[in-house]
């Protein structure tokens, strides 16, 4: 009997049930309980070189997540920022044959926000679906990508471009540092400022919103904007990692950047989420492409893992939400 009791959520200690409640906590229970699974399966996981090597493997991946995330919090969706990044990487290729580094990289970031700043006005300013509206914009960059690199990879890159990417700040790789810094700085704004809040506020109840006078238009193509900008800055990490800016750069992540924001918890119907599950649910993503690689699992068959795991903790997740939340 003593048992039952301790087990009803009613009886829970205030503290016990407040954190219950937080779903970042259990996101994190999650991650780990995957990295413990992982470790007893592969003897590798575990090491330090493994682990820095995930942490590379979350930069790019994680700074198009921090994007989609504004994006899925006002209720949209942006199919194309895997696009964008193809897109905007053979931009930076192209233009960095004509102009120092910095400039080239602004350049791109710039064609990225322009790109981003269409499609968002397109949504919210036309009325247009966002589904519809990034699938469409998702074929014509890849498109370009294709037509301004002539179908072939950009080679030539400068050496100098990696040192975004090798150099170190007390130990810590600089792209890592870069990706922490960003979410600090999301999950500041998110958290503590008007914008952060109306964001919140667009993504519950989009006229209610507008009805308390707040700016719903420029809140709701500002998150486009910063998603497409931040997939060329993500791709900036990985042309600097590889001197070499391809067409193929970017396929598929939309996906994974959608899956890692929906496992860290945000609601695709918009006003719930925060950066801190994102970033779980970037490296939750990481974890399970590494291990699946470590175990020798063949790439054809990892899409199915990795669907059949988003899926299965998505549904541990409702479950688990609906009896905590009692």
């Amino acid at each position: 009997m003593a048992t039952t009791i301790a087990a009803d959520p009613a009886t829970r200690p205030p503290f016990v049930k407040k954190l219950a409640r937080r779903l970042e906590v259990r996101m994190i229970l999650l991650a780990i309980a995957i990295a413990a699974c992982l470790s007893v399966l592969s003897p590798y996981f575990l090491t330090h070189s493994n682990i820095f090597n995930m942490l590379d493997q979350s930069v790019v991946i994680g700074i198009i997540a921090v994007g989609m995330t504004f994006v899925i919090l006002t209720g949209g969706i942006d199919l194309s920022v895997g696009s964008v990044a193809g897109l905007t990487g053979i931009i930076l290729g192209l233009a960095v044959q004509h102009m120092p580094v910095a400039p080239a990289i602004a350049v791109a970031v710039a064609a990225g926000a322009f790109i981003g700043l269409l499609s968002g006005l397109l949504i919210n300013v036309f009325g247009l679906a966002a589904f519809v509206v990034t699938l469409g914009v998702m074929a014509i960059a890849r498109s370009l990508a294709y037509i301004f690199s002539g179908q072939t990879a950009i080679s030539n890159i400068p050496e100098s471009m990696q040192d975004i990417v090798y150099t170190s700040v007390l130990g810590i790789p600089s792209n890592v540092l870069f990706l922490l810094v960003l979410y600090a700085l999301a999950w500041a704004y998110l958290t503590y400022t008007k914008g952060g809040r109306t964001i919140y506020a667009v993504g519950s109840n989009k006229e209610a919103a507008r009805a308390a006078g707040l700016n719903t238009l420029f809140y709701s193509v500002v998150p486009y904007v910063l998603a497409s900008a931040l997939s060329a800055v993500a791709v900036t990490f990985s042309i600097a990692q590889l001197l070499s800016a391809d067409p193929l750069m970017g396929n598929a992540l939309e996906l994974d950047a959608i899956a890692a924001v929906v496992i860290g918890g945000a609601s695709l119907y918009g006003g719930r989420g925060s950066m801190i599950g994102t970033l779980i649910g970037v490296f939750i993503m990481v974890m399970i492409r590494n291990g699946l690689n470590l175990m020798g699992v063949s790439p054809f068959w990892q899409g199915t893992a990795i669907g059949t795991i988003i899926i299965v903790a998505l549904l541990a997740e409702r479950l688990v939400s609906s009896r905590v939340n009692r």
